[in-house]
């Protein structure tokens, strides 16, 4: 009788007494261990194929020694680059015998149930809506590059304007050229957010620059 079974990963054809050996178990040598990943056991002319393991077969067997597999040299070379490496490699091993082939009644373990933990729900804060951004240009003395200063300091809309000290507005474009008035930025933004056009078009018409 034989058996084809899995092993540390890999499939081996093994029979009663054989000596074969496989990549490390964390076993201790002259303990027993079993393996229930069989997939295949021949008994003459009767086969027994596992779809993929058939159920209740065992292979037995004894865990001879740990030691380590004889030295495998890996070298590594790149054309014209002048990279060359050269690293020796010995595969840690367990000398196993195999004692049994069980064809049927063996019980496997049954699968450990992990509590699945549902993960948290993140958090979404809810922002409040950006005010749609105005023209401030509308505001005398305002031109693109201002314009463009202004909103690189959150100022975008009307309303910010006007709540903005005209010192604070002077602080912000300080570094923009030219010679800027802006004393009446700040009441002429109130008006434009109040949507008094006219009134607003009224003073303009008298100003120049920015100024009265």
């Amino acid at each position: 009788m034989y058996a084809i079974v899995e092993i540390a990963g890999h499939q081996f054809k093994v029979e009663k007494d054989q000596k074969v050996f496989v990549n490390r178990l964390q076993t201790e040598e002259g303990k027993q261990v079993a393996f229930d990943n069989v997939l295949l056991i021949g008994d003459g002319d009767n086969i027994t194929v596992g779809a993929p393991a058939i159920d209740g077969a065992q292979v037995g067997a004894k865990v001879v020694k740990h030691l380590k597999g004889d030295k495998v040299i890996v070298f590594k070379k790149k054309r014209r680059k002048g990279y060359r490496v050269k690293n020796g490699h010995r595969q840690s091993l367990t000398e196993i015998v195999i004692e049994s082939i069980a064809t049927s009644g063996a019980k496997k373990a049954a699968p450990k149930k992990e509590a699945v933990k549902a993960a948290p729900k993140a958090e979404t804060k809810k922002t409040a809506p950006k005010a749609k951004a105005d023209d401030l240009k509308k505001v005398e003395g305002i031109g693109p590059k201002i314009a463009a200063t202004l909103a690189e300091a959150g100022i975008t809309t009307f309303a910010e304007l006007a709540n903005t000290e005209a010192s604070k507005i002077a602080e912000i474009i300080a570094d923009v050229r030219g010679n800027h008035v802006t004393d009446t930025w700040p009441a002429q933004a109130k008006l434009a957010a109040e949507g008094k056009w006219d009134e607003l078009k009224k003073w303009q018409d008298e100003l120049d620059g920015g100024k009265a």
